[in-house]
């Protein structure tokens, strides 16, 4: 890790004393204490089907939030308006809505000693805007690449988009900061087969630098790949079997994971995993990691959305829940510290959230997690969102191939897997695939005993 230092505000951020007045001016219309938060944005996307230009859209907005606090009340209000004469009113709306609602007593700011002070350069932003002649030529090559795939019939398209995410927090216990996240994508969703034996599938890609990126070309033929190999699907039999998610949708698993370690659904009751701090959820060897200071990393920052210190926490060490996700009112309802998961907008209070949640590689190839496996389901496509977050109950459709002795056999269309989450953390067996390619991301994981309805 680079060592820790406050990194200089990037060009989209405004000058520190605007957001220094704005706090004065609470302050003086009747604040305790106040934070802020300016938000600039800017992206350009494409797209192309068919070799014809479909979209081509181009944004850029600035947004400054102000959350104030009265005792126990608190109060947010955003602009767009930055004239000094604006904030100031601004300030005085948000201590008279203050003063008007209930009292709220985990609310508060974050005490001085909690604060991040100093953080590590984590390469968020490649400093690059591209035309648009550029992302027109990156779909372009991803579209016709997957196009020349015998047996691709048809396009869905292709699109790319970038975009840039400045964000400054200032507050009256002292804190301020600020940094800029970049952001490139690519993706291509095609067509093979003809009328009622179609099929489509689809490869996607994203980065934080450029250079991190899929190669256009390769994102069309993984695309064009994906969806023949889908053609003549058959109707699988209803069974309970090993299932295995490829790498494509596994992340969802551990989503739904951070989902119910979320500590305002553990103050809530609302988890299944509510009693479960400090238990075996998951088999013996199994790490799952939040990590906040990887560096490109999709979902990386290097404080919190409250100026708290980030770091790299192992949620799951050796198959035990450690921790919950925590901003500050949840840890204050729970009774604990909080883990620097705030996320916000300009408009709403904190909420925790992860940051680059992932499961750590297993030490088996995606060929030796299947190899024994004499019948059983490979999904490669999940639909529909049946989760239960109270029970862990588990239902999606899906398609996939279904697995004959060890090798993937033929492919499979209209199924439903369903089991408990509880169960399936405990079977689960990661393969050693594991790729970077969003803020949550796991390897191919194969998961035994579950019940897979035919249609």
């Amino acid at each position: 890790m680079a060592k820790a230092k406050k990194t200089a505000s990037p060009k989209n951020l405004p000058d520190a004393n605007l957001l220094a007045d704005l706090l004065k001016w609470a302050k003086a219309a009747g604040a305790d204490s106040a934070d802020t938060l300016y938000v600039h944005g800017e992206s350009i996307s494409v797209a192309q089907r068919l070799g014809r230009r479909e979209k081509l859209e181009s944004s850029e907005g600035r947004d400054l939030g102000l959350r104030v606090f009265v005792g126990k009340r608190q109060a947010f209000v955003s602009s767009t308006d930055f004239a000094p004469s604006a904030l100031k009113t601004l300030a005085q709306r948000a201590v008279d809505m203050a003063r008007a609602v209930p009292e709220d007593p985990v609310c508060g700011i974050a005490p001085e000693e909690l604060l991040a002070r100093a953080w590590p350069d984590l390469d968020l932003d490649d400093r690059g805007r591209p035309s648009a002649r550029k992302l027109l030529g990156l779909v372009a090559e991803a579209e016709d690449a997957a196009r020349a795939v015998k047996g691709v019939t048809n396009s869905e398209g292709a699109e790319a988009g970038w975009g840039r995410s400045s964000v400054m927090l200032a507050a009256s216990n002292g804190f301020s900061g600020g940094y800029s996240r970049g952001g490139w994508s690519l993706s291509c969703s095609v067509v093979g087969g003809e009328g009622t034996g179609m099929e489509r599938d689809y490869e996607w890609t994203s980065a934080v630098h450029f250079d991190d990126l899929m190669s256009p070309a390769r994102v069309g033929r993984n695309a064009g790949k994906f969806a023949v190999r889908r053609l003549n699907p058959r109707k699988a039999q209803s069974a309970r079997v090993p299932v295995v998610y490829d790498r494509r949708v596994a992340g969802g698993l551990i989503g739904h994971l951070s989902s119910a370690i979320n500590g305002r659904a553990v103050a809530r009751g609302t988890s299944f995993l509510k009693d479960k701090m400090g238990a075996k959820i998951f088999a013996d060897g199994i790490r799952i990691l939040d990590n906040p200071l990887r560096k490109r990393g999709l979902g990386s920052r290097p404080f919190d959305a409250e100026g708290l210190a980030t770091k790299r926490l192992a949620v799951i060490d050796d198959g035990v829940l450690t921790t919950w996700l925590l901003d500050l009112a949840a840890a204050r309802q729970l009774n604990l510290k909080p883990t620097g998961h705030a996320s916000r907008g300009v408009s709403g209070p904190p909420s925790p959230s992860t940051s680059n949640f992932y499961l750590e590689k297993g030490e088996l190839s995606v060929d030796e997690l299947i190899g024994d496996i004499k019948s059983g389901l490979f999904i490669t496509d999940l639909i529909g969102f049946g989760i239960n977050g109270v029970t862990g109950d588990y239902s999606r459709g899906a398609s996939g191939f279904w697995i004959e002795k060890g090798k993937l056999a033929w492919p499979v269309s209209g199924i439903t897997v369903a089991g408990n989450l509880k169960d399936m953390f405990l079977k689960m067996t990661p393969a050693s695939d594991l790729q970077f390619k969003g803020a949550t991301n796991a390897p191919t994981v194969r998961i035994e005993g579950l019940t897979v309805a035919g249609s």
